[in-house]
């Protein structure tokens, strides 16, 4: 269960991080008039979706493995870890920990806050290396 959650979550992080390369590689082939502005935007909201999906699969997943581990969420005092074995009580414990707080909606939002300037420096770092390449291919010929 755990395997198949970290695998999914992965997946979700290495969709935030591969997102904006494929999206400049994209926008850079097609004859578009503001190819920045295309970026931001689109980056932006697949950004946006993949952040807010990628908050819920992390609390959702959380639930899983409580439910997995025995905690009984509905339960009341004692209740709740009457079911949880004494070896995965470390891991119970962490895990109601994360689920408490902030909800899963604030995690998404400031988590997209600190991915936004990603996308910058993504188009800033891909955008001079396209520019580095052309130069190299116009000096060649």
């Amino acid at each position: 269960m755990e395997i198949l959650i970290d695998i999914i979550t992965f997946l979700f992080l290495l969709g935030l991080i591969i997102c904006p390369i494929l999206l400049f590689k994209r926008i850079n082939k097609t004859e578009i008039r503001f190819k920045f502005i295309t970026y931001l935007v689109f980056g932006l909201v697949l950004g946006a979706i993949i952040v807010y999906v990628f908050s819920w699969w992390s609390y959702t997943s959380d639930l899983m493995l409580l439910e997995h581990y025995g905690y009984n969420i509905d339960g009341m005092n004692e209740e709740f870890y009457e079911n949880v074995l004494p070896k995965n009580m470390d891991k119970v414990n962490n895990l109601v920990t994360s689920i408490m707080g902030i909800g899963w909606q604030l995690k998404a939002i400031i988590t997209f806050v600190f991915y936004s300037p990603y996308l910058l420096i993504v188009y800033g770092v891909m955008y001079y290396q396209a520019k580095s390449k052309k130069k190299q291919s116009n000096a060649h010929n």
